[in-house]
């Protein structure tokens, strides 16, 4: 399963890498037959969200660590670097760009985003 990787350098400055999921096949709920998953991470916090038409932000650090995974509508996300990436139904970004200066994000079309977001780690920001 591949997924966006959103980091930052020393210097703050984000940068997209494509990367995968490692995975393997695995017992999950038996008694139902094995699947492809990956290892379990902790989630601190899960919550969805509603960009809508129309809307762009500035540019933004990530609040915390956190996986996005687009329900429906697109985005574009500009990285520090100026790399640009679109989203739509279905992608999965790991935003990592925390400390640095971050991302802006822009809503595409006429349609409102509506993503599920999933912060890594703790319930506290990192």
């Amino acid at each position: 399963m591949h997924y966006i990787h959103l980091t930052e350098d020393a210097d703050g400055v984000s940068h997209f890498e494509d990367r995968a999921f490692p995975m393997a096949i695995g017992d999950f709920a038996p008694p139902a037959p094995a699947m492809w998953l990956t290892e379990t991470m902790a989630a601190g916090q899960c919550l969805f969200l509603t960009l809508p038409a129309g809307w762009g932000g500035a540019q933004h650090p990530s609040p915390r660590e956190q996986i996005g995974i687009c329900l429906s509508g697109r985005v574009r996300v500009e990285a520090g670097d100026g790399e640009t990436r679109e989203f739509g139904k279905g992608a999965i970004w790991w935003m990592a760009d925390t400390k640095g200066a971050g991302h802006t994000t822009t809503v595409l079309g006429d349609d409102d985003v509506h993503m599920c977001i999933v912060q890594l780690g703790s319930a506290q920001k990192s």
